[in-house]
């Protein structure tokens, strides 16, 4: 009996899972005689149905467009992958089959942004063949109401080696846009352009636009990056972004054996800005948690041996400045225990800081203490205080003199009681640091695919002895935290650190911008809390942190982190205790989040309601112009709260008086209303208690 194309292609559904890394069977060719029907065009609809995203096939090559409210927002943009040997998979197609599928479920964070997740979805799986009737590949496209994702699952064709993937994004040219450049030797560590995206080359994404004529606004990234290389968005053509991978060292992107998926390519979309940060879209689409019961991965709040290197008291190498000493462990384990912190991180404990050690990465050591450090001892001396040290594992991207002693290294932290760990890769992009098995040197991607399993593998090593990891330098976040919830967090963006060296540092809008840009992808260890903003200098000197004092403490609500840090010196939080408190106060795991407003750019008023309590926390920041914002607090639960407002003083300026700082008392309920007043380069952080 003859068979049609369909039954060829049936292999596909052993990919319904969402899983490719089983092997699969698929027939050469459809026999000859074979009955090719081609779908020309298929779609699928959001649940609300505001939301279409449409794949065609014409003259043998597939396009895909997305509609919003009946509005064109995405025109037809290319398909394709392409390879250095075999066929490849951007012409001769036809849309062969498609099912359709829908989904809806709530799930629930260990920890995060909130408790419980809606996955609410409708879904398409094409299955396209070439139009000799040998089976291709299938697309699959996942949709919700605020945005969709689709991938390329290939079934077994043999160790091959993609060279291109011809993914595009045709946008009106003349959108706003907010991006980074991509394959930069600062990785992810630029201040943000606005500009129409007709300006924008080589971009890292997630970038946000906003369409002409008020919106509706996109941000385009990718989510489950596994054994693939980092997407950035190349403008080639004026309108037209195209996926162009992290290649490896001998130019070949990503390296495949067997069947494979690609990340998602994801498209959030939102009228608003405040919607796309209100999105669960990238968590949706990655799998569920994989390592069971985590409740050792506990969300925390820490202090550390860290900024005093920055601010240059004292130095990460050994010496008459060394940070990591041991008389100055105990000084931050005893000042962590008395104002209730988790943890103390101390970087450069171990050997291998001595000189250049930017370029030292081949001689860290990862279990070998500085003399003057006595890890063993600080751990259990930690321990009677209730509190615990982080581990710093800094490698200069030399990532095999790492993976050598990784083993070593997680196995020495779990006996000595260290449950979290930053990492850090401190090298420019494409100086990754790989050595073969012959001592043959390499260099790769931060973003490529070799850097991309170093860091999943370091995830599922670090699980197995219970230990947390945020990711220095890292690849970017793409949600991949739902998977290994030890992934806490990380950086991918322009920190804290940069207002101490003054190259330059970040700008009042640096922190209005990330909530709709790097934000989207998930937590980052920005480090905020400064409370010596000038660093002991005349108030109008350089560098200096371009905020006020309100801002250091509302960038705790906006800028989610499940291990956060007060960054600056002990000295400098006792001489300041009303903001303080608050550090003190905020929690670092939260129940729901919400994004109330906002503009990148100009502004951000976050709310957040505490997991362990009923409290609710809110951080508004502006940029460098003065701003009153109303809010309704119509979030808040349906009983009175007492608003305890931290917010700019009379006066306050970034530039000029940063310090101004009023603490303020109102009672309030889910009727009321407020006005924040906002300084320039200022913010307000209020904690709302409820009242018994």
């Amino acid at each position: 009996m003859k068979h049609p194309i369909a039954a060829s292609l049936a292999a596909f559904a052993l990919l319904a899972s969402g899983c490719a890394t089983s092997d699969l069977n698929v027939a050469a060719a459809a026999p000859e005689d074979s009955q090719i029907i081609s779908l020309d065009q298929v779609n699928v609809s959001s649940p609300s149905g505001d939301l279409q995203v449409s794949l065609s096939a014409e003259n043998g090559a597939l396009a895909w467009t997305a509609d919003w409210r009946g509005d064109r927002v995405i025109q037809p943009s290319s398909l394709g992958l392409a390879f250095k040997t075999g066929r490849d998979l951007n012409r001769d197609l036809i849309i062969a089959s498609v099912s359709r599928a829908n989904h809806d479920e709530t799930w629930e964070q260990p920890w995060g942004e909130r408790q419980f997740v809606r996955d609410h979805h409708n879904e398409m799986l094409a299955e396209i063949a070439f139009t000799d009737g040998t089976p291709a590949f299938a697309l699959r496209v996942r949709i919700f109401d605020d945005g969709f994702g689709f991938r390329y699952e290939v079934a077994d064709t043999g160790a091959r080696q993609i060279i291109d993937e011809q993914t595009e994004f045709r946008i009106d040219p003349t959108s706003k846009s907010w991006w980074i450049p991509g394959a930069g030797w600062n990785r992810y560590e630029e201040l943000y352009k606005t500009t129409p995206m007709s300006d924008m080359h080589r971009a890292h994404t997630p970038i946000t636009l906003e369409l002409p004529d008020n919106g509706p606004f996109l941000s385009i990234h990718e989510a489950a990056l596994v054994d693939y290389a980092g997407m950035w968005l190349n403008q080639r053509r004026l309108g037209t972004l195209e996926a162009e991978l992290a290649p490896w060292s001998d130019g070949t992107k990503v390296k495949v054996e067997g069947a494979f998926v690609t990340p998602w390519r994801t498209v959030q979309v939102s009228d608003t800005a405040a919607g796309l940060a209100n999105s669960d879209l990238i968590l949706n689409l990655n799998e569920p948690n994989a390592l069971g019961d985590v409740s050792w991965a506990k969300p925390s709040k820490y202090v550390g041996i860290w900024w005093c290197m920055h601010i240059n008291e004292c130095s990460w190498g050994s010496g008459d400045i060394h940070g990591a000493t041991t008389e100055r462990t105990q000084a931050y384990i005893d000042f962590a225990a008395e104002h209730g912190f988790d943890g103390v991180l101390v970087e450069g404990w171990n050997h291998g800081w001595d000189g250049d050690w930017f370029s030292n990465g081949e001689i860290f050591s990862f279990t070998q203490a500085y003399p003057d450090f006595d890890l063993e001892g600080l751990a259990a001396y930690a321990a009677e205080r209730d509190v615990y040290l982080i581990g710093h594992h800094e490698t200069s991207g030399a990532i095999t003199n790492y993976e050598e002693q990784i083993e070593a290294a997680y196995a020495l932290y779990e006996r000595l009681g260290i449950p979290a760990i930053k990492t850090g890769y401190v090298a420019d992009g494409g100086e990754i640091t790989r050595r073969d098995a012959d001592g043959k040197v390499y260099k790769e991607w931060h973003d490529g695919q070799y850097a991309v399993n170093h860091h999943l593998r370091a995830l599922k090593l670090a699980a197995q002895h219970k230990i947390a990891i945020n990711a220095h330098e890292p690849v970017k976040d793409t949600g991949l935290r739902r998977t290994y919830p030890n992934a806490f967090s990380r950086e991918g963006a322009r920190g804290q650190e940069y207002n101490a060296w003054g190259q330059p540092p970040n700008d009042p809008a640096h922190t209005t911008i990330l909530p709709f840009t790097r934000m989207l992808s998930g937590p980052m260890d920005f480090t905020p809390g400064i409370f010596d903003l000038n660093f002991g200098k005349p108030v109008t000197e350089d560098p200096r942190v371009q905020t006020t004092l309100a801002k250091q403490l509302a960038l705790y609500v906006l800028l989610h982190s499940p291990i956060q840090m007060a960054a600056d010196l002990p000295r400098n939080y006792e001489a300041r205790p009303d903001a303080f408190e608050f550090v003190k106060q905020v929690p670092v795991d939260w129940s729901e989040s919400i994004m109330l407003d906002g503009y990148p750019g100009d502004f951000a008023v976050m709310a957040r309601k505490d997991r362990n309590s009923q409290a609710w926390y809110l951080g508004a920041v502006t940029d460098e112009e003065a701003r009153t914002i109303e809010i309704n607090l119509d979030f808040l639960d349906g009983f009175p709260y007492e608003a305890q407002i931290h917010k700019d003083g009379a006066d306050a300026d970034w530039k000029t008086n940063p310090y101004p700082l009023e603490l303020d008392f109102q009672s309030v309920d889910q009727n009321a209303s407020m006005t924040l007043t906002l300084a320039p380069g200022g913010g307000t952080a209020i904690a709302f208690i409820p009242l018994e």
